[in-house]
């Protein structure tokens, strides 16, 4: 492999997007994520347990993804982007290859946990990498391109999960992502491993980015930003089917997610060559607000599409937004800032999600979405205003 080249993202020079490999990467990260939720019921049947009992697949696997990322954070600080990134990834298939031939559920829920303590390292890595090799002006669209990769993983899961289950079995099913890892670890061949400043400790890379003001401000946005657009997200088929509507078509409704996601982050690299990022969080977050004030007034197929599409206007310019600011807050600890950025949305939506939870049981939807739309709107005013005051002091 040839030597790392010598990047000055923040200087002007340097490449406009990721390398194939890295979005690879976040795809199949993305792809094993999401394809779990899908085959629970084939889970159930298979092994001779209850569907309660095989939640717990799902659940330890996000539970180990979320929680994992501060870790992969300070030791790609510590060692290197690819290399922790080669590791997380011939870890996970190692997992993957024992989670599908996994004899019992007690061993698939072990081997899934670690397959997502494993994968939950790929994508805040491969931010950071974008972070270190990007120059900041196109660092925006070059993570679009990524939050692109990550909705398409997200959709091709969902969709084949369900196809792959019913007809070939679930363990075949678990074994896509590993040969998409060996994929990947293939095309990381040809990926040079950036400059970053010198490693130090893992405490203290973890106290000096909670020692920061700014880097606080990012993750409590993060928290919020979780909860409202991920936690309330997974309530909109719920809401849809209370209408009488089936699961299948109200999982179509929610998909419009997906696609708004896959065709906003196209827009992101013409607005934000004009406006900067604070200006974009604006333009992002009237997807969220619009989106819930209309599932307020009436839960409905179209006004379900309609919050759904705004949810994924929002993820790809208000999310992308603050993802780059994560980016630019602690060069020489970016791999930790980022990580904690993620951290902080992965707990935001279980919060959410959590919080909702009593509402969305007695069927209270207008209250249920009509507050959501009042604290999506706090939100997006919150991240325009830090953002701008970060814009103002630092000039980036």
């Amino acid at each position: 492999m040839s030597a790392p080249q010598n990047h000055q993202p923040d200087a002007g020079s340097g490449p406009s997007r990721a390398p194939f490999a890295i979005g690879l990467a976040s795809f199949t990260s993305s792809f094993d994520r999401f394809a779990v939720s899908p085959l629970l019921v084939f889970l159930a049947v298979d092994l001779g347990a209850s569907l309660a009992q095989t939640v717990a697949v799902a659940g330890v696997y996000f539970l180990a993804y979320g929680f994992t990322q501060p870790l992969w954070g300070m030791l790609s600080d510590r060692f290197g982007r690819l290399r922790v990134m080669r590791l997380a990834l011939a870890g996970a298939a190692l997992a993957g290859v024992g989670s599908a031939l996994a004899p019992g559920l007690g061993m698939l829920i072990l081997l899934r946990g670690l397959t997502g303590a494993l994968f939950g390292g790929i994508i805040p890595t491969s931010i950071t990498f974008i972070g270190d090799t990007v120059p900041n002006h196109h660092r925006q669209s070059a993570l679009a391109d990524n939050m692109a990769a990550v909705a398409v993983g997200t959709a091709l899961a969902t969709a084949v999960a369900g196809v792959v289950g019913s007809t070939l079995g679930w363990r075949v099913m678990f074994a896509l992502p590993v040969v998409l890892a060996l994929a990947c670890l293939l095309a990381l061949r040809w990926v040079a491993e950036p400059e970053r400043p010198g490693g130090q400790g893992l405490w203290r890379s973890l106290v000096e980015s909670l020692s920061n003001r700014w880097m606080l401000a990012i993750i409590a946005l993060a928290l919020l930003e979780g909860a409202v657009v991920l936690g309330l997200l997974t309530l909109l088929a719920p809401a849809l089917q209370e209408t009488g509507l089936d699961a299948a078509t109200a999982g179509l409704a929610v998909a419009a997610y997906g696609a708004a996601t896959l065709v906003a982050s196209r827009l992101v690299r013409p607005l934000a060559r004009r406006w900067p990022a604070h200006r974009l969080i604006a333009l992002g977050g009237l997807g969220m607000v619009a989106g819930y004030a209309a599932v307020a007034l009436q839960v409905s197929v179209g006004t379900v599409v309609f919050a759904a599409a705004g949810l994924g206007w929002t993820w790809a310019l208000m999310h992308t937004a603050l993802q780059s600011w994560a980016t630019v807050v602690l060069p020489q600890l970016r791999g930790t800032a980022v990580s904690l950025f993620a951290a902080a949305l992965f707990a935001g939506s279980s919060v959410g999600a959590l919080v909702a939870g009593p509402l969305a049981d007695d069927g209270r939807w207008t209250l249920l979405f009509g507050v959501t739309a009042a604290v999506a709107g706090l939100v997006a005013v919150l991240s325009f205003v830090a953002r701008r005051a970060y814009h103002v002091h630092h000039g980036q």
